[in-house]
């Protein structure tokens, strides 16, 4: 009984995983093309969302926050912070920062202006409708 691994098979395993997983790629490329339209909300998309999304980025808010898992963790994650506590919550968080709690992390306050802060709550509301497949995992974040 012989059991000699060659070159020749070693090359064929190799060649054979190769395509295998290039193909593999394709489809979860395909599939994932074809599923991005019907999930990401984009009918929603106004200029006050993107006014915020403009605010979110040129504050930095990634720096310190997650937004679909995405960014630091050092604060919480803002997904589904609409949802949780809804629009006057946000802008009275945002515009009573700091709150000075000893030992308690600080949030800056960016004095925005109201027009500021509704498009903030309009893009968390936009991010809060898209289906990201039940993520962050729990209702907190």
């Amino acid at each position: 009984m012989s059991s000699a691994f060659t070159k020749s098979a070693a090359r064929n395993i190799f060649y054979g995983g190769a395509v295998f997983f290039f193909l593999m790629l394709l489809a979860l490329t395909f599939d994932t093309m074809g599923q991005l339209p019907k999930r990401d909300n984009h009918e929603n998309l106004s200029e006050s969302v993107l006014r915020g999304k403009h605010i979110w980025e040129t504050r930095n808010c990634i720096g310190c926050h997650t937004l679909m898992g995405e960014g630091a963790y050092f604060a919480p994650e803002l997904v589904n912070v609409y949802t949780r506590r809804g629009p006057d919550f946000i802008k009275a968080w945002i515009q009573g920062q700091p709150t000075g709690a000893p030992g308690r992390r600080q949030m800056p306050n960016f004095n925005l202006t109201e027009e500021q802060l509704d498009d903030m709550v309009n893009f968390f509301k936009y991010t809060s409708e898209i289906n990201i497949s039940n993520w962050p995992p729990n209702i907190e974040g």
